[in-house]
């Protein structure tokens, strides 16, 4: 099978992708895998395929290093390398950023410079990755291995028209990773103004002075034990605001309207935004959908897979809900929104929004209204939304610019690799 003949590539040559260049597989021989050994004095960064799949174009972050003695059993692969999952998150793709591991569940390829090149191999498997997971699926253990990879055959254009096509598409990735990047900044600048002003109250105070470092008076309060700034209460989360769990519907049950649905993949990412145009789409009836509808005002917070994980919605479209395993919090007062958001946020995962007695240990209800939340004056939380919402306005332009980008990508690859559309000088 030839994954992308058509009229339009008669001329192009029929090639094995291992005559594109040399795929190897990954190592990782020490057993168990998670051996504590194996992660003593880091050093050696890690990849593991989820963040693979995760990656668009590049992989730019990682969460686990390898050691020394790590490395021994491992192998350190030279950046630009491209990555290419065989289990697990099949046929998924991403090149490396800077020299990285990663396990024998991840085949490395090196493109040979004459004929190819690491980025072209990438949009050949973003385009035949779809044929390659249904084939896979169904098979014993879902996965599949190098001999498989080294036998498909496709159509492969000259080196010049390879270098236009990447040069093409990885313009838009490229444009989509600067997006994600601001993004990723503004969030983290968010996050260290919420600490200063709200975890170690150095906000801004009598012509920008910081408070406490300025000897701002502390007073000591038993609720939380800890001192916080006079003049600060202290209420419960469910005195700021209501809560409602999600619905639990049935897939096979059609109803008499769309709505969007928010699941617990959906809050997988660190974005401080939900993706409107990531969720899914059922047919419910209209009595019972409307009921779990979400607006503006609403924070989302997940009961299980990221514990307590938390985001907004920004602008929303009308009839969007959201599911059984996430609880929706609505403030009863606007200038809380932003506040209470950040302060759930710094708890993801954390023993302070888990309940016992599972293997899940689910957020409830009453883990979250039970919590304790120190109330700054509204001054102060009017400061922070003005910072907030400004820069929120930003990450949610770039999220909409980059599912543009991801469609005008999507439309285009296919085009290319079949030959249908061509780049002339």
């Amino acid at each position: 099978m030839v994954y992308n003949e058509s009229k339009y590539n008669k001329n192009w040559k029929t090639m094995k992708l291992s005559d594109l260049g040399e795929f190897a597989r990954g190592k990782s021989t020490h057993r168990p895998r998670n051996d504590k050994n194996l992660f003593e004095g880091g050093g050696y960064p890690l990849v593991q395929t989820g963040e693979i799949k995760e990656a668009n174009l590049y992989i730019t972050h990682h969460t686990q290093e390898y050691g020394e003695f790590g490395l021994q059993q491992s192998k350190l692969w030279d950046a630009e390398t491209l990555c290419i999952t065989i289990a697990a998150n099949i046929a998924e793709t991403a090149l490396l950023a800077y020299p990285m591991c990663f396990p024998d569940s991840v085949v490395g390829f090196k493109a040979y410079k004459e004929v190819s090149s690491e980025k072209f191999m990438y949009y050949v498997f973003d385009f035949i990755r779809n044929s390659i997971q249904n084939a896979a699926s169904g098979s014993t253990q879902d996965n599949i291995n190098i001999d498989y990879l080294t036998s498909l055959d496709f159509k492969v254009p000259d080196k010049i028209a390879q270098d236009k096509m990447v040069e093409l598409l990885s313009a838009i990735d490229e444009k989509i990773l600067m997006n994600s990047k601001i993004n990723d900044n503004l969030a983290y600048q968010l996050k260290d103004i919420y600490n200063y002003w709200f975890n170690q109250f150095d906000f801004p105070h009598n012509d920008k002075h910081q408070y406490k470092a300025d000897g701002g008076l502390m007073i000591w309060n038993d609720k939380i034990k800890r001192k916080i700034p006079a003049g600060w209460e202290i209420k419960s989360f469910g005195e700021l605001c209501s809560l409602r769990n999600g619905i639990n519907y049935d897939k096979s049950v059609e109803g008499d309207k769309m709505y969007r649905i928010i699941n617990v993949r959906n809050i997988s990412s660190s974005d401080l935004i939900l993706n409107e145009n990531d969720l899914d789409e059922i047919s419910l009836p209209q009595k019972q959908g409307n009921k779990y509808c979400v607006s503006e005002n609403s924070i989302i917070v997940a009961r299980s897979g990221i514990p307590g994980a938390t985001r907004i919605l920004q602008k929303p479209s009308s009839n969007i809900i959201f599911c059984g395993f996430i609880i929706c919090c609505t403030p009863c007062d606007d200038i809380y929104k932003y506040y209470l958001m950040f302060y759930l946020k710094q708890l993801e995962g954390s023993a302070a929004t888990k309940t016992g007695g599972s293997i899940l240990q689910n957020v409830s209800q009453d883990t979250l209204s039970n919590l304790p939340v120190p109330i700054p004056p509204q001054s102060l939380l009017r400061e922070f939304n003005q910072i907030v919402s400004q820069s929120l306005e930003l990450i949610h332009s770039n999220m909409q610019e980059n599912t543009q980008l991801l469609k005008l990508r999507d439309w285009l690859l296919p085009m290319l690799m079949n030959g249908q559309a061509t780049i002339s000088d």
